[in-house]
């Protein structure tokens, strides 16, 4: 799709302004059985108007489905029964009819205008960058409507309802449009019996899931459809399902040529994964499915605990201020002896177990999976989930909409798991949810996944698809492949522990244990919880015994590092959370306890209330990045009630490393360079992150969430100065000072690449490494946000502690101090520290130039003032004769950056 689309035609295409699919939302009108009766009840148009024809036909096009040909008369319609002659029929919610390469699908007359559920499933792909088989795609609730001779797969529009009021349920249907997927002109006259229509489905051929557009988004490349080279693969078909399995083929005639010249504009990359990047095939799963005849008893969500939710705008009168209704997102678990104080559920939570994941990893896996029985258990359920395993010769595929999965999958650049699920929009029933787990687990384990997959593959920034219910996106694996790598990588360096140990074995199946209890976590209705580490003391670091019995968290939903002893602390492996914390049994309470409706309200009230517990501390990813990132004991990868602390710790755990490389190599002489250039880049990406953690110190605020209504808990409380403080002097006298990062030139000259690939990685780069993570925190420093809050939080405090506060003009002037030091010592200023002085001048210049919107006017005086402050030494240091000519050149540079960007302001102001 061309870049320089407007706005509208963009949104007509189905493309977003962010480039990605802009796949219609599980959302749309009020009661769905009203959508329903008002499309039975609408006039139908005469068959013999091609207009509607038309028009549908257009409409397919523009969202990706199969544009029909011109209908025939009805007159001339084939009857029902010539065109199904000798097919094969497979009866079912849609009776799938086959016959060579044909495809019908027969609708039955009272399924025309009833709700449906259509997800998707992608189960083949590219294999890189967020192109991956074995993934949830987007999910509609939809309807097949008749407009004359042609009929229309439309999405209903589930965002905007009135169900408590006809006359504002009659305004939202107006106010609000629905989508149409797809229209398919009838190919034979109704069935002379059942009235059914039939249909080709030739329609599931488009790019109905906007396979396209993700593709264009991850190559720049311009891959179109192929329909002549897709095609129905497989179908099956019951009561109160249909499931068709197509393979839709992508091509691109030839793959542009390189620039005659040199540019600066990137060359779109093709894939790299497939004998010929000019060809693709797509799996794509289409499942219809019936909703449940009696919708489950919704259950309103509640702030203070973090589940998913079927959230929707109530128009119905106007008397509430906030519209917005959330239904917690939950499976229907009902007793089969409601009066038994422990029974077994009518119908349990059954995951299946794929077959392609590798038999050794499968008691692991079953394992993570039954930990959360533990927490049914509390509430009366025994056996809530259970494990089946799907066997070498079952015929289905766990995508199919009607056997909730783990499956594994592999990729070239991939390291995450996911766990999505498909949801009811009536009432937050959950029907269905595929974890997908890649082979990072045990292959990434065992081969130090550094080695395979670096943290900042753009998997996580590349989401392939929308709409299934994982709202926040989970890239649990891949970002703690770093950890991994580092905690092995640490260990054969203290202990020499083979990646085939028993040892390691064990760790590698906790970590899978761990990983999966956590997405099935996802999958039961949870969200992520990065508060939950605060509640273990930082003095218990230590006890491994205890935290090997207590856990490392309040929940398995948090991102939590492989906890790894100091030297200190004796030898033993990392600590992985593969059990449920206190958070965990509580949001599951809340979320399926059986209540009687009448005393519901109460109950949850009363659950809810206890959120002011210490262990159930509670933060999801909003509470992480953005704006409403304020409280820095909510976080990724950490771990206790202490982050310097804990910062401080890794940083310690790193240069264990870097000193046990150099010595390996100093007392020997020998040294293998691919394991020891792994293991530099797990040590530096397993600080990434901290610096940021640290700096949110700066400003920070802690929060507590409130009750809905009236509440006597505050929600911020400023970060106590002292903590500030602390933190500040972490990152100016240990980040950014001078002799935090040095290493043996004979080591350093020791890393070369892997010779047997083409693509061999340049020289390592310590200065590139420690850039990366010193500009963290100082950008997190001089941020607008970071400027703002420390000028706010003095409204939050008494007279008496406004006078102790951390101010801008102490942050500004020690950020300052402590990256020029040299200026004032007269010390040589290393390339290293050159280059962060450089970068530092590069944001003054932009501060005092270009501001960035909303930065506060106080903080821009006082970064001039700072400025001219930095000028004067400069002019200082410039004048003295001496010193390396590079020294001297770099001076003179940043003087006259820095004088120009104050004339630039002044003129600006």
């Amino acid at each position: 799709m061309s870049s320089h689309l407007s706005t509208g035609w963009r949104a007509l295409l189905g493309v977003s302004l962010l480039g990605l699919p802009a796949v219609p939302p599980l959302a749309a009108t009020a009661p769905l059985s009203a959508i329903a009766a008002e499309a039975a009840a609408a006039p139908k148009p005469a068959a013999s108007a091609p207009a509607a024809a038309t028009a549908a036909s257009g409409a397919a096009s523009a969202a990706g489905g199969a544009a029909p040909a011109k209908p025939a008369d009805p007159s001339g319609l084939k009857p029902f029964v010539d065109v199904v002659k000798e097919a094969r029929a497979q009866n079912g919610l849609l009776t799938v009819w086959r016959k060579e390469d044909k495809t019908w699908l027969e609708i039955p007359a009272d399924a025309l205008g009833k709700p449906l559920l259509l997800s998707t499933g992608i189960s083949q792909s590219v294999g890189e960058r967020g192109l991956y088989g074995s993934q949830m795609g987007p999910d509609w609730t939809v309807e097949f409507r008749r407009v004359g001779n042609a009929v229309q797969l439309v999405a209903l529009n589930t965002q905007y309802r009135a169900p408590q009021d006809p006359v504002a349920e009659r305004a939202v249907r107006q106010g609000f449009s629905q989508s149409l997927l797809a229209a398919m002109p009838l190919v034979a006259a109704p069935h002379p019996e059942r009235k059914s229509l039939l249909v080709e489905a030739g329609f599931l051929l488009g790019d109905l899931v906007a396979y396209g557009t993700a593709l264009e988004t991850a190559y720049r490349l311009p891959f179109s459809l192929d329909r002549a080279n897709s095609s129905i693969e497989a179908s099956q078909s019951a009561a109160d399902h249909t499931s068709l399995q197509v393979r839709l083929h992508f091509g691109m005639p030839r793959l542009p040529a390189p620039p005659l010249m040199p540019s600066p504009a990137p060359m779109p990359a093709p894939p790299s994964t497939l004998p010929d990047p000019r060809s693709l095939f797509v799996g794509v799963v289409y499942n219809f499915k019936a909703l449940p005849t009696e919708p489950m008893r919704p259950r309103l969500a509640d702030p203070r605990l973090g589940h998913f939710t079927e959230a929707f705008t109530d128009l119905s009168g106007d008397q509430r201020p906030n519209p917005r209704v959330h239904y917690v997102a939950r499976w229907r678990l009902e007793k089969q002896d409601p009066g038994a104080a422990l029974s077994p559920p009518v119908q349990p939570i059954t995951f299946w177990l794929d077959k392609a994941i590798p038999e050794r990893y499968r008691a692991a896996v079953r394992d993570g999976v039954l930990v959360w029985n533990a927490a049914f258990e509390r509430l009366g359920f025994k056996d809530a989930v259970v494990v089946r395993q799907q066997a070498d010769d079952d015929s289905f595929d766990t995508l199919d909409g009607q056997h909730a999965s783990v499956r594994w999958f592999v990729g070239a650049d991939v390291g995450f798991a996911r766990g999505p699920s498909v949801v009811d929009p009536r009432s937050g029933e959950i029907l269905d949810a595929d974890i997908a787990m890649s082979d990072v687990f045990g292959r990434g384990a065992r081969r130090f996944v550094v080695e395979d997959v670096d943290a900042t593959t753009p998997v996580a920034a590349l989401p392939v698809l929308t709409g299934h219910r994982h709202d926040q996106h989970c890239d649990h694996t891949l970002r703690s492949a770093a950890g991994l790598g580092f905690a092995l990588d640490l260990l054969q360096a203290r202990e020499g522990l083979s990646p085939d140990s028993p040892e390691v074995e064990a760790f590698v199946a906790a970590v899978i244990q761990s990983t999966i209890a956590h997405e099935v976590g996802h999958t039961l209705g949870l969200k992520h919880n990065f508060k939950g580490s605060t509640v273990v003391p930082a003095g218990l670091l230590g006890d491994f015994d205890r935290l090997s019995r207590e856990g490392l968290s309040n929940s398995v939903m948090d991102y939590l590092p492989y906890h790894l002893p100091l030297q200190s602390e004796g030898k033993r492996l990392p600590l992985v959370q593969t059990t449920l914390g206190a958070y965990d049994f509580w949001a599951i309470e809340y979320a399926y306890r059986p209540l009687a409706p009448e005393a519901e309200r109460e109950a949850l009230a009363r659950i809810a209330a206890r959120s002011t517990e210490p262990a159930l501390v509670f933060a999801d990813d909003a509470d992480v990045s953005g704006p409403s990132a304020l409280d820095p004991r909510a976080s990724l990868f950490d771990l206790g009630d202490d982050p310097l602390a804990w910062a401080q710790r890794r940083w310690t755990l790193s240069q264990e490393l870097w000193q046990r490389l150099q010595s390996a190599q100093a007392g020997s002489g020998r040294l293998d360079p691919a394991r020891a250039r792994r293991s530099l880049a797990s040590s530096f990406a397993q600080l990434r992150g901290l610096p940021d953690q640290v700096a949110r110190h700066v400003g920070g605020l802690y929060t507590q969430r409130q009750a809905p209504g009236e509440t006597t808990l505050a929600a911020y409380q400023p970060v106590p100065a002292a903590r500030q403080r602390a933190a500040l002097q972490w990152l100016t006298t240990g980040l950014f000072a001078a002799d935090s990062f040095e290493f043996r030139p004979d080591f350093l000259a020791m890393l070369g690449p892997n010779t047997q690939e083409w693509g061999r990685a340049a020289p390592v780069s310590i200065s590139d490494l420690v850039l990366r993570l010193q500009l963290e925190g100082l950008d997190r420093l001089l941020a607008a946000a970071t400027a703002q809050r420390l000028q706010e939080q003095t409204q939050y405090l008494s007279p008496a502690e406004r006078r102790q506060a951390l101010g801008l003009e102490e942050v500004y002037a020690q950020v300052q101090q402590a990256v020029w030091t040299e200026l004032k010592s007269g010390r040589e200023i290393s390339p290293m520290r050159r280059t962060l002085q450089r970068e530092h001048v590069r944001r003054l210049v932009s501060l005092l130039t270009r501001p960035a919107p909303g930065f506060p006017a106080d903080a821009l005086s006082l970064v001039r003032w700072q400025t001219q402050a930095l000028v004067a030494t400069l002019k200082t240091a410039s004048a003295k004769t001496g010193g390396p000519v590079l020294q001297r050149a770099h001076l003179a540079e940043s003087l006259s950056a820095l004088t120009e960007a104050l004339r630039a302001s002044m003129s600006r102001g």
